[in-house]
């Protein structure tokens, strides 16, 4: 037993570092990105950047999409550790069984490509904005109708069942782990995709206030990602999450109101 746990302590460190390290990396990207995307030109802020004036072509919304895609590595992989630690652990007890087991990074690979579809819809939903004229040149809502709705929606999503229901297979890893178990490669595959898909049905509407503060607000994608992060693994992340919930019902009224 001493020699399994040496084990485990030994996985989570390398498996915590990787995710620490792919973090980093999409952060790093996201840093880059927000100044030197290529179609964009440098807002007087740094760490935003400015859509061009006329209509975007495809390479644009191409770009646009590699963005989201990077951002929302950036701020779910470190929302998505605890679980990804589980799996792992679970792994590592199969193989001290002589069971099959499966690389940790054929779950982390499903759960990233539920988001990257979610980063698709997001450009997609960003280039639209675009050309309807309601978005800032930092990214941001022109419209006050917008920002509200934003605002209300995602207010109201965090007292729902369905969050409720989504969230608590987040904070229970262990749990998820054990009902949502299949066997071999591609049901790992499968388990990463599930978790994605309860994690995007949890936090859809908080992502979509980026649209609010800016997309390329890189404060506001940083505060967003801690919130996740802290709805997770808190004691209280119920509460704060319906906090919080309550917080932004009171701001999208009163941007409603002052519109």
């Amino acid at each position: 037993m001493p020699a399994f746990d040496r084990q485990l302590r030994r996985d989570r460190a390398i498996v915590g570092a990787a995710l620490l390290a792919i973090a980093l990396v999409a952060w790093l990207s996201l840093l880059h990105l927000s100044a030197t995307m290529p179609g964009m030109d440098r807002a007087d802020m740094p760490g935003m950047a400015m859509p061009r004036v006329h209509t975007w072509d495809p390479v644009d919304v191409v770009l646009l999409f590699v963005m989201w895609a990077v951002m929302m590595i950036a701020m779910m992989v470190p929302a998505a550790t605890p679980m990804i630690l589980t799996f792992a652990m679970v792994q590592r007890q199969r193989q001290a069984q002589d069971r099959a087991s499966v690389p940790t990074v054929v779950f982390l690979l499903g759960y990233a490509l539920v988001w990257t579809a979610y980063a698709a819809v997001a450009a997609l939903a960003q280039w639209r904005l675009h050309e309807a004229d309601l978005l800032s040149a930092a990214m941001a809502s022109t419209s006050t109708r917008l920002g509200g709705a934003l605002l209300l929606v995602a207010g109201a999503f965090q007292w729902t069942p369905l969050k409720q229901a989504c969230l608590a297979k987040c904070r229970s890893p262990l749990s998820f782990v054990m009902t949502e178990w299949r066997e071999g490669r591609a049901g790992a595959f499968v388990m990463g995709m599930r978790h994605g898909a309860y994690c995007v049905a949890c936090c859809w509407a908080l992502m979509a206030l980026l649209f609010v503060a800016g997309v390329m607000n890189l404060l506001w994608v940083a505060g967003l990602a801690v919130f996740v992060l802290a709805e997770r693994v808190l004691p209280g992340g119920l509460v704060v999450g319906r906090i919080a919930g309550a917080l932004l019902l009171v701001a999208g009224v009163v941007v409603l109101v002052r519109g």
